[in-house]
């Protein structure tokens, strides 16, 4: 079942934004087309959930509390993580977004032995509100979409148990990134469509660091995702796409 959380567009406070919202909305029932407008989340998810499952593997997790899978769109993630084993929320702004994700559990089962997932309707500072903890936090691809990006990290700290791990995942900012992964990915190559990032949104390491550290956070590892002709790669390259580690300190 999915709830949906009212959230103000005019408050600045709250991560969502209404134009972002409305355009993943549009194409919700597109996400799960591996070929289709958001192919490279397909292609890029293994390596994501493979580096996490790196750390998750040793990690006390308390059975009672979900991972949450904050932003988790259409659940091709949380659908990643969920077929390792792992109890998953996922939570997410737009309903469409929502409901595709709904649709795609119900219509193609998880493998046999996987965790459960619960998809919800609704924000950050809801979770916040309820003064909801969890062990385990990810936010994948989504920093780069929220009104404020180091207020959402503070958030993240806040629901955070004491030494719980997030995993967030974005893009940097600076000429590489601009133009791989605003002018070649939407105009060239036609990999995302055109308006999904904006470039001054973007985020360098420095900036995501100095973020966590303001949240009592500390950086535990980074690495990037180099896109190879074979495919993508999990890199010390983080010039374009990386995955940021943090525990609460």
């Amino acid at each position: 079942m999915s709830t949906v959380t009212p959230h103000d567009p005019d408050n600045q406070k709250n991560s969502v934004k209404e134009d972002e919202i409305n355009r993943f909305n549009a194409i919700a029932s597109e996400w799960w087309n591996r070929t289709g407008p958001m192919s490279p989340l397909h292609e890029m998810n293994a390596l994501r959930v493979e580096w996490i499952q790196q750390f998750l593997k040793s990690y006390p997790l308390d059975p009672n509390r979900p991972i949450l899978d904050i932003g988790c769109g259409v659940g091709i993630a949380s659908e990643g993580l969920a077929s390792l084993g792992y109890n998953i929320l996922g939570v997410d702004a737009g309903k469409e977004v929502i409901q595709a994700a709904q649709h795609h559990l119900d219509t193609i089962p998880l493998p046999p032995k996987s965790g459960h997932i619960t998809y919800r309707v609704g924000t950050i500072e809801a979770l916040v509100e309820e003064k909801q903890q969890y062990q385990v936090i990810t936010a994948l691809e989504l920093l780069e979409h929220v009104n404020d990006p180091e207020q959402f990290v503070q958030n993240i700290s806040a629901l955070l148990t004491d030494n719980g791990v997030a995993f967030l995942s974005t893009i940097n900012r600076n000429i590489p990134s601009f133009l791989f992964a605003k002018v070649g990915a939407e105009y060239l190559t036609r990999k995302l469509p055109i308006g999904t990032h904006s470039w001054k949104q973007f985020i360098t390491p420095a900036e995501l660091g100095k973020m966590a550290h303001h949240a009592g956070l500390r950086v535990v590892d980074m690495a990037g995702l180099a896109m190879r002709p074979n495919g993508w790669k999990i890199s010390q390259n983080v010039k374009i796409n990386y995955m940021v580690c943090l525990s609460k300190i």
